[in-house]
């Protein structure tokens, strides 16, 4: 019967029938009479009988058609039926979905400059100081979204601006926000509004610099500037529900209950330094030594952070120099010289950033509750850069 099934479009059809009447008759069960629960079933299983009978494709055609009157004379029909299959369909879709995201992967984001060179965050670099620029066309701009990630922004002043106005930034979705900006043009009264729609962590002000002094002149930009939208990765919430985090990883953590962070509705991005019973202290030579012993660029999962220049002077920019695990002499800091300690006790973890010129990490608020961890870095996949896939370490 299983091959026939294969071979057989009516057998598949007459299945799928049988399928679909049982499953309105479960549904329907408490509101049908005791006659019509009977002749449904009973219509069920001369169909059923005869798929198992193998009968001709007539034969089984002709049981198809009495299921099909008989369903149709007991069984309610339901309203919107096509309506109220597609939302079931979408419903179902929606909690496979979440549940994915909940149990197995997690997209995450990476917002600032904190893991370079690992992983990149979100930067936005004004281009009006450059007279020779040129916008690329729609379709260079297209692939630049699509493949590398940039978004490139730009707005042209129809007259000369004696000033504007910039509104609030607000959250449209997850990653994406809008901001509006009110132009005064030179002899017309009124605003004349426009919006910008950028990544969810940057300013406009800071972006481009724009404040109520601005002017400029007809046919000069009034914003003109390229924004990268970060690195996108997948966060796997597996691997530590059966064993505990390991040194080097890329761990993304809650912040709430971590005093020391602001903001504590937000996930943040480290490197895994310190375990459990260790402590963690940095050298002058800008490494890591775990009780005493020196990271480096040999140790695994370290070769991106260790891997730089030890007699250039540590410095913070984008596609620089990258300088180790820095200490920095700041009153909030908890390792400001190399005499300076942090003590892992049970269920913690020191994490850094690996551009720490350029991470608020374990070196101001201490240690991360490994209750925390939610998992670690896992695929990214999107943009497609040097980072892409599983290669980051």
């Amino acid at each position: 019967m299983k091959l026939r099934w294969f071979l057989s479009g009516t057998v598949r059809q007459a299945t799928d029938m049988c399928k679909h009447v049982q499953r309105l008759l479960h549904a329907q069960r408490d509101v049908l009479s005791p006659q019509a629960l009977e002749a449904v079933t009973a219509a069920l299983r001369q169909t059923r009988a005869a798929i198992e009978a193998n009968a001709e494709n007539a034969a089984l055609g002709k049981q198809m058609a009495q299921l099909e009157e008989t369903a149709g004379k007991w069984i309610k029909p339901y309203p919107c039926a096509d309506w109220r299959e597609n939302t079931e369909v979408f419903l179902v879709a929606i909690v496979v979905a979440m549940a994915i995201r909940t149990f197995f992967l997690q997209p995450f984001k990476i917002p600032t400059g904190s893991m370079e060179p690992t992983l990149f965050g979100i930067e936005c670099t004004d281009l009006r100081d450059q007279p020779d620029f040129k916008m690329p066309g729609p379709l260079a701009r297209f692939w630049d979204v699509i493949y590398n990630g940039v978004i490139w922004h730009e707005f042209i002043a129809a007259a000369d601006v004696t000033g504007v106005r910039v509104g609030p930034l607000e959250h449209v979705f997850r990653f994406i926000n809008k901001q509006t900006i009110w132009v005064q043009y030179s002899g017309q009264e009124g605003l004349v509004p426009f919006t910008v729609w950028c990544g969810p962590d940057e300013h406009l002000e800071r972006a481009t610099g724009l404040d109520t002094r601005f002017v400029c002149a007809k046919g000069e930009p009034i914003v003109r500037f390229k924004e990268v939208t970060g690195d996108h990765l997948f966060v796997d919430r597996v691997t530590y529900n059966f064993r505990r985090p390991r040194r080097g990883e890329i761990v993304v953590f809650k912040t709430k209950g971590i005093e020391g962070i602001r903001q504590q509705d937000q996930f943040y991005i480290k490197r895994l330094v310190g375990l459990p019973g260790e402590s963690v202290s940095i050298g002058d030579d800008q490494h890591a030594r775990i009780n005493g012993k020196r990271l480096d660029a040999s140790t695994p999962h370290f070769e991106n952070v260790y891997g730089f220049d030890p007699k250039a002077p540590p410095r913070e920019g984008k596609f620089g120099q990258y300088n180790g695990h820095v200490l920095q002499n700041r009153p909030d800091s908890l390792l400001q010289y190399t005499n300076q300690t942090l003590d892992v006790g049970p269920r913690q973890f020191v994490v850094f950033g690996d551009n720490t010129l350029n991470s608020l990490d374990s070196r101001y608020w201490g240690w991360l509750p490994q209750t925390n961890v939610i998992g670690k870095s896992c695929f990214v996949y999107w943009p497609i850069s040097t980072r892409f896939g599983w290669g980051q370490r």
